[in-house]
């Protein structure tokens, strides 16, 4: 086409927003208007995926770009940046309508969008028990040079009285996501108390519906974010870093644990549920120097351009993988492995940058310690700072996994041991048993004074 002097016709969308006309084109971010297109765009983007389980179509997409690119090539498309435009300037009820040049780009489902600025959350995305958030938004978390959109999501019941908030801060994994803790989150504000119990989960910087940026994921990077999410004075969790419970799971809990053990953050109550410290590989295959060197060398495959995005595909980013891996231990029932929660996962690798922060994970970059010597350290200094910890120990967790758990059953530090059905994420596949851990806190706190036994099974 250069050689032939050819130029491809620009493709743009055109919106009317009072009486003034508005031109977008995709890639353009070259003033305010566009740049707010965009913001509004991205939200949306975000809601489809979470309410719906969106999924772009990629096929038609020809440029010879990696697949995670693809879908931003889909993402940014001129009459998107107009509707969304839209949607963010416009009253309620008014209908929009888009001018464009070139013939449209198609859906891979079909969308019905009306004119509002909000979405319907009426429609969850994991099966029908998880539950609608009072509020999403992204949190915008200034890390070295970048600002990176963090996910979370609020639930709340407005009720007179004293509020109590609690942190749930999801299972760091291949596919890790705010959706494991919704059911527990909507079971617990639902409760009539003397606390109303306000919720907030968040998901970690490259993993679920956050932003996923190539950089050095880390256990210090992880910990630098939610030290920063609990104490910002512009984040969901502002005043009330002294009356904190925060709810963990997996190295989510062992990550928080060693931020309050350095006095960065100061909760009042911590749960563990089914805490651990190593990840999927060094725990089956230990951390020797010959080992640490193949996960350096995995680990650098799975960040290249091409080949490691084809590895990521064949190891993570397929339904029968995700399947299995559910199906085997993360949850206890194979039954309740649902197609839409293997939909919703899979969805979720699919995402621009997706295997960064998983690469990190499975070669032990996101560890809080490197032994179980330094683990039961944790928890023992968590005695030390009066800070009481509910340790919540999983019958059906894989053998390993297991060991680390009981490990904790008489362990200085933890307040309270009980072990409960289920196996890596019993948050989700049994919800209730968040609910019943509520119910515990004021246990622990009192523990002393009624002399309840240490340790309980249920």
């Amino acid at each position: 086409m250069a050689d032939q002097k050819i130029k491809k016709t620009l493709g743009w969308s055109m919106i009317e927003v009072d009486k003034v006309m508005y031109s977008f084109v995709a890639g353009d971010k070259s003033n305010k208007v566009t740049e707010e297109a965009y913001e509004k765009l991205r939200e949306i983007m975000v809601k489809l995926r979470v309410c719906g389980g969106y999924l772009p179509e990629v096929g038609s997409v020809l440029h010879d770009i990696e697949a995670e690119d693809k879908e931003d090539s889909v993402f940014m498309h001129s009459e998107k940046l107009a509707v969304a435009f839209g949607l963010a300037r416009l009253p309620e009820g008014r209908m929009i309508r888009i001018v464009k040049n070139l013939r449209t780009a198609c859906f891979h489902r079909t969308l019905t969008v009306r004119a509002s600025t909000t979405l319907d959350y009426s429609k969850p995305s994991v099966d029908d028990k998880a539950s609608a958030p009072s509020k999403t938004n992204n949190w915008q978390w200034k890390f070295k040079d970048d600002s990176i959109n963090i996910y979370y999501e609020e639930y709340e019941k407005e009720r007179d009285g004293p509020c109590k908030n609690i942190l749930m801060i999801p299972t760091i994994s291949d596919v890790s996501t705010v959706e494991e803790w919704r059911s527990v989150a909507s079971n617990i504000v639902q409760q009539v108390g003397n606390v109303n119990w306000r919720a907030t989960i968040v998901d970690w910087p490259g993993l679920g519906y956050s932003d996923r940026p190539k950089m050095d994921y880390t256990a210090d990077v992880m910990e630098k974010f939610l030290v920063d999410f609990i104490n910002s004075p512009d984040g969901p969790l502002n005043g009330s870093e002294n009356d904190l419970v925060v709810f963990g799971g997996g190295h989510a809990a062992t990550l928080t644990i060693r931020a309050a053990k350095r006095g960065a953050v100061k909760p009042k109550e911590i749960v563990a549920i089914a805490p651990t410290w190593a990840g999927p590989l060094p725990i089956v295959f230990g951390r020797d120097s010959s080992m640490e060197t193949r996960y350096g060398l995995l680990r650098g495959t799975l960040r290249t351009p091409a080949l490691g995005w084809m590895m990521y595909n064949m190891l993570v980013s397929n339904e029968k993988s995700i399947e299995s891996q559910y199906k085997s231990h993360v949850y206890s029932n194979p039954d309740n492995v649902t197609p839409g929660i293997i939909e919703s996962r899979y969805a979720l690798t699919k995402r621009k940058g997706a295997r960064y922060a998983p690469a990190a994970f499975l070669t032990g970059l996101l560890d809080a310690v490197q032994s179980r010597e330094e683990f039961l350290e944790l928890f023992a200094d968590m005695g030390n700072k009066k800070i009481p910890v509910l340790v919540v120990s999983i019958k059906g967790s894989p053998k390993r996994s297991k060991a680390e758990m009981e490990a904790l059953r008489e362990a200085k530090g933890v307040s309270k041991f009980i072990e409960v059905p289920g196996a890596l994420l019993p948050q989700e596949e049994y919800p209730a048993i968040g609910k019943l851990q509520i119910q515990r806190l004021e246990f622990v706190s009192l523990r002393q004074i009624y002399g309840f036994p240490h340790t309980t099974v249920l």
